[in-house]
């Protein structure tokens, strides 16, 4: 049986806007010989989410307010447990990734001087946040696809990563490629799926497959963005602080986050029965002193959306517990009614900020839906265009899933710390630590495609891949594909029903709210079910149900690794930070009214000084440890040093601070 090489300097997996960014820098650079593999452009979190105002971060570039690249590195690194030096690579491209997207047309405001007008976002001081609306990084996308077609960047798209090749030497591995699914072919074809793979030969490999959106029940991911992550698991490369993930309230018939103006406009929360008609019951109201605390609290949801474990003790997120009792515990659905106020609304008993930026704002009106159309037309728009009208229906909500803060470990360039020639970028990436700046996600994936394709130009242009020992290599792993999956004569196998078992799993102990003994028996139960799922072999009527086996066996792999790193980092007395809520009857009162189980414990803050390393050993089995994070590099900035060194090619082989 024979099948399709496909030799490439450069492979790009993914087509998101950090993917994108990397073809275009690449080509840039005078690598000439690269190609996008891609499920589809119209697919991802990148071209298919955004929020109320979603916003990308960088140095401030308006008014009188002093700013620095410094100063953005220490708001970076100040969220804790990221490493130092990663935040002065993505403080200084900042500026130079924000003017390029400029350049290629993304629509950020501007005044009639040229000041790109900024607004302050979560945690972060001042006004370095900018938004091109709800679409942000739809219409990076739009604008970056835009430039890849006019540089007669090569495309495929439809389809699939199946698994990456690594070549092992003496003192290093590295990625040399991948196997990939044709699934446009296999479709139109009545030739068996097993011939529609194809084997690229990449030099690099630039990974850009985005977060892991399919491992959740709840979540706000959009459906069409599982994740990859679970290829490069599989492959052997470390991660970084996976335990970190951002969860918030969001909208579950069609998924987007319930931010900014949306809380805002201080709707009514009220939850109903799961099933049938049922009493509805203004849940939260219970849980404060007055109607003014209430819906202060809920205004203030818009700065403070993501759930944050030290605002919950007479804070916003509260709220987030709240609806996590009533849906999960109490089992019942919550939803916003933007039709009308809770019972004895009044604009005079909200606090002066909220006072204040209805006024401002021009919303000091009398309804919610009145409210939301003065601040902000377009959010309304948004859901009606998903055929949801906020004036005439309520809104479901849940706590949802949101953004891994963690992901795979890459160093000062990008590369993985373990696999030569493999760059994560974008989300997949764990540069992040405990907290980031709203936006901050948007300017690392195209941080990372600059540094990536600098590094590629710099150090990697030449091809070195040996191509006989590399067709070895996937020759025996196209034969352990076929021995796990070709069965026939076997019965079809049900995989959603295989992905709903991780997906509710996750949500349940790998979620926000977490326990220790839950964790303990969930990674049990996920190594059990990978066992499973990789014991049996299986037959495939179509090739729908061959996609959807794939993507589940890589997505359990996935959780397995996930569970295991926040159960390490629980059973390690990290306690509650961040996103996340450890739940312990020794711990702090979460609210007077709810009962000893909702305790939880305090953060220990040295873990703040640590980023928390996940790799493979020998018999790989997971390995966890705690390492200490770098500090922000002291740099020679005096101008002929750095010339001569930037002219010498030195700035390249400046990279080993990897752990």
């Amino acid at each position: 049986m024979s099948f399709p090489l496909i030799c490439v300097h450069s492979l790009i997996i993914g087509s998101g806007a950090a993917g994108l960014n990397a073809a275009l820098q690449l080509h840039a650079n005078e690598i000439k010989d690269l190609l996008i593999i891609t499920e589809g452009l119209e697919m991802g979190t990148s071209i298919n989410t955004g929020s109320d105002k979603q916003t990308y971060y960088k140095l401030a570039t308006c008014g009188s307010q002093p700013d620095s690249v410094l100063a953005v590195a220490k708001a970076l690194f100040g969220g804790g447990s990221m490493h130092g030096d990663l935040a002065l690579v993505e403080a200084s491209y900042s500026t130079r990734a924000f003017m390029n997207l400029v350049n290629l047309g993304v629509p950020f405001p501007r005044d009639s001087f040229g000041q790109f007008v900024g607004y302050r976002t979560d945690h972060d001081l001042r006004q370095r946040a900018t938004s091109a609306g709800p679409y942000t990084s739809k219409e990076m996308c739009n604008c970056l696809i835009r430039e890849v077609r006019q540089r007669n960047i090569a495309i495929c798209e439809k389809r699939m990563a199946v698994a990456l090749l690594t070549l092992e030497n003496e003192d290093e591995n590295r990625i040399a490629g991948a196997i990939v699914l044709d699934w446009e072919r296999a479709n139109k074809t009545a030739t068996k799926w097993f011939s529609c793979l194809e084997i690229y030969c990449a030099e690099n490999v630039i990974f850009a497959v985005g977060g892991p959106g399919g491992l959740y029940k709840t979540s706000v991911y959009p459906k069409v963005q599982s994740g990859a992550i679970g290829l490069a698991f599989m492959a052997g490369a470390e991660a970084h602080n996976l335990q970190e993930s951002q969860y918030g309230l969001s909208s579950v018939k069609f998924r987007w986050n319930v931010s900014g103006s949306y809380m805002q406009a201080i709707p009514r929360f009220f939850s109903s029965p799961f099933e049938g008609q049922g009493e509805e019951r203004d849940f939260l109201r219970d849980y404060f002193e007055s109607e003014g605390e209430m819906n202060s609290a809920i205004f203030l949801k818009g700065y403070q959306w993501p759930f944050d474990t030290t605002k919950i003790v007479q804070g916003s997120s509260i709220i987030d517990v709240l609806v996590y009792i009533e849906t999960v515990v109490n089992q019942r659905r919550v939803w916003l009614d933007f039709r009308q106020n809770s019972v004895f609304f009044r604009v005079d008993q909200l606090c002066s900020e909220a006072q204040d930026y209805l006024k401002r704002s021009h919303a000091n009106l009398q309804r919610p839906i009145e409210r939301l159309k003065a601040m902000n037309p377009d959010a309304i728009a948004l859901y009606k265009r998903n055929n949801i009208d906020l004036a005439a229906e309520p809104l479901e909500i849940s706590v949802c899933a949101q953004h891994n803060n963690g992901g795979l470990a890459g160093d000062l360039w990008w590369e993985s710390t373990n696999l030569r020639h493999f760059f994560p970028i974008g989300e997949v990436n764990g540069s992040h630590g405990v907290t980031r700046p709203g936006g901050a996600a948007l300017n690392s994936g195209q941080v990372g495609g600059f540094r990536a394709a600098e590094y590629i130009a710099n150090r990697y242009r030449k091809f070195t891949l040996n191509i006989t020992r590399f067709k070895a290599i996937a020759r025996k792993e196209i034969l352990t594909l076929y021995a796990s999956w070709e069965q026939p004569g076997q019965k079809p196998f049900d995989w959603n029903a295989e992905k709903e078992d991780f997906q509710r799993r996750m949500s349940s102990a790998g979620g926000h709210i977490r326990r220790l003994d839950s964790l303990r028996d969930a990674v049990k139960e996920a190594w059990n079910q990978w066992a499973r799922l990789t014991t049996n072999k299986y037959n495939f009527p179509n090739i729908s149900e061959l996609r959807e086996a794939i993507n589940a066996r890589q997505l359990c792999f996935s959780h397995a690794i996930y569970l295991e790193a926040i159960l390490f980092a629980v059973e390690s007395g990290l306690g509650s930070r961040g996103s996340c809520m450890v739940l312990d009857a020794d711990g702090i009162q979460a609210h007077p009214k709810l009962g000893k189980e909702w305790r939880f414990a305090t953060e220990n803050t040295r873990f703040r000084s640590m980023v928390l390393k996940t790799s493979f050993g020998k018999d790989l089995k997971v390995v966890n440890q705690w390492v200490k994070r770098r500090a922000i590099p002291r740099t020679d900035t005096w101008f002929e040093t750095t010339w001569a060194a930037f002219r010498k090619g030195e700035i390249y082989s400046h990279k080993k601070s990897t752990i």
